[in-house]
């Protein structure tokens, strides 16, 4: 019996052993994962992504804060914005006692063309000296301006670019500039389409000859005839490749031509799925045109005696004919502004005006789902009623708009009376949180130079690496059958 007990006991030591041999096993394991994570078989770029998700201890405190994207997955909105804003404080901190940026900090590494101006800053007069391929950022006064007016509202290219060109500087350490290909997460090329666009897309001469042709058009096609034949498109088809072409109209020969590269746009309204779509693609924010109101002066409910505004074109063409039908519905309303409207004779001033008088401002489907009056709408702290149905919002994965806009499909808004029936029966109560959650979002709709942390700038980046999983898996995809 002592003997079987005996043995018994050697059983479980055994065990015991084994158990505590396999945890060791285990833990070192782990920590060569983390330690190796250069040689390991996860791309370095998802690595780093996941080190960031599980707050791992790898990198210094400021360093995650600085790099988090904004991510409110775990808590409730209202906890959520507590922790984002006091996040933001930390990190700004932690940003201004170090000029630049580590390439290991960063969250997106970035190789970007060194293109010659025609394609960017000569767009806007830029001359340079000699063979400089860029301006000099480092100092404000020498960064060169872009053209006002509805120019500015597709300028997303500009400051993209000026934030890449300013990688040495003080700004959030969420996207740097790399110059050696083999640490790029992504490549940027910086093309300002949208400007080609609006300045350029006219031929010089009158007639349709074959000799007749628009710099835009020009630009465009020498622009695929560089990327098709460079080295870097090649390796993975152009997957890993971002281009913006926030204008609808802009990359319009070339956008099919490159349609495995990830554009940075407005909408989907002019794309076919194949070229374009929210898997691959990212949407930004337009710039907004009117000045943006100081949340510490923007006029409450009772202030705004305007229910409801819009003021714009009215007569558009395809999903923009609904705007016909609420006009006519609208019009004779005694508190609703509803007017024909352009930039023309003051036009931005007066609408700057007429919103902040507002408590909602409508944003109707024209000629595209979007546009710019939504965001003239947010600066303003005037709450949006988004009456179109295909309308793709930026950085819908992370906020969740329903807690400050205000959705109503097309159907019902063209109902008699729905409407205004709807916005009337929203309590001041009810507004007050939504005005106080819209301000304090605000700030992600911003673009500025230098760029801040989770302004337009940094949230586009951090839009970007969100997708960083799907290029790797189109690249290795691309990559299947090389070695057949």
């Amino acid at each position: 019996m002592s003997l079987f007990i005996e043995k018994s006991i050697l059983a479980s030591r055994f065990l015991s052993c084994l158990i505590a041999i396999s945890i060791s096993v285990l833990i070192v394991s782990s920590l060569s994962l983390v330690q190796f994570a250069d040689n390991s078989f996860i791309p370095r770029s998802v690595y780093r992504l996941i080190l960031v998700n599980t707050n791992s201890s790898l990198y210094s405190t400021s360093c995650v804060e600085s790099k988090t994207p904004f991510l409110p997955l775990e808590t409730s909105f209202e906890k959520n914005s507590k922790s984002h804003n006091t996040t933001s404080y930390q990190a700004s901190s932690s940003i201004s006692k170090s000029s630049g940026c580590d390439t290991k900090q960063a969250l997106l590494r970035v190789y970007m063309y060194d293109l010659p101006p025609e394609f960017h800053f000569g767009l806007l007069g830029w001359k340079g000296n000699g063979k400089e391929m860029w301006p000099n950022v480092d100092m404000q006064g020498q960064v060169p301006s872009y053209p006002g007016g509805l120019n500015l509202q597709h300028s997303i290219e500009y400051w993209l670019t000026l934030d890449l060109l300013s990688s040495n500087i003080t700004r959030p350490c969420t996207a740097i500039r790399v110059q050696n290909l083999s640490e790029a997460d992504v490549i940027f090329v910086p093309f300002f389409s949208s400007l080609s666009y609006n300045r350029h897309s006219r031929p010089p001469g009158k007639g349709k000859g074959k000799g007749n042709v628009s710099l835009n058009r020009i630009l465009q096609d020498r622009m695929v005839e560089f990327l098709r034949n460079r080295h870097e498109w090649k390796i993975n088809g152009g997957v890993d490749h971002v281009i913006v072409a926030h204008h609808p109209n802009s990359m319009l020969v070339a956008r099919k031509k490159l349609s495995s590269a990830m554009f940075v746009l407005a909408d989907f309204g002019r794309y076919r799925t194949k070229i374009a779509n929210i898997e691959k693609d990212v949407i930004a924010p337009y710039k907004h045109i009117v000045k943006t109101l100081d949340a510490n002066n923007s006029p409450s409910f009772g202030q705004r005696h305007i229910l409801v505004y819009f003021q714009g074109e009215i007569y558009r063409k395809n999903g923009g004919t609904i705007r016909q039908e609420l006009y006519h519905l609208l019009k004779d309303e005694k508190d609703v502004h509803f007017t024909f409207g352009s930039i023309k004779s003051n036009g931005v001033r007066e609408a700057g005006r007429g919103m902040i008088s507002s408590k909602f401002c409508l944003h109707i489907a024209g000629d595209t789902p979007s546009s710019n009056r939504l965001f003239d709408a947010i600066s303003s702290h005037c709450i949006p009623v988004i009456i179109s149905d295909d309308i793709e919002l930026p950085f819908e994965d992370i906020l969740d708009y329903s807690k400050f806009y205000i959705f109503i499909p097309s159907s019902y808004a063209v109902r008699k009376g729905y409407l205004l029936n709807f916005l009337r029966g929203i309590k001041e109560d009810q507004w007050i949180k939504m005005w106080k959650r819209l301000k304090e979002f605000t700030k992600h709709f911003e673009y500025q130079y230098t760029s801040q942390l989770n302004d337009s700038v940094d949230m586009i980046w951090q839009a970007i690496a969100r997708k960083l999983s799907y290029i790797q898996l189109k690249a290795h995809r691309h990559n299947r059958y090389r070695t057949s």
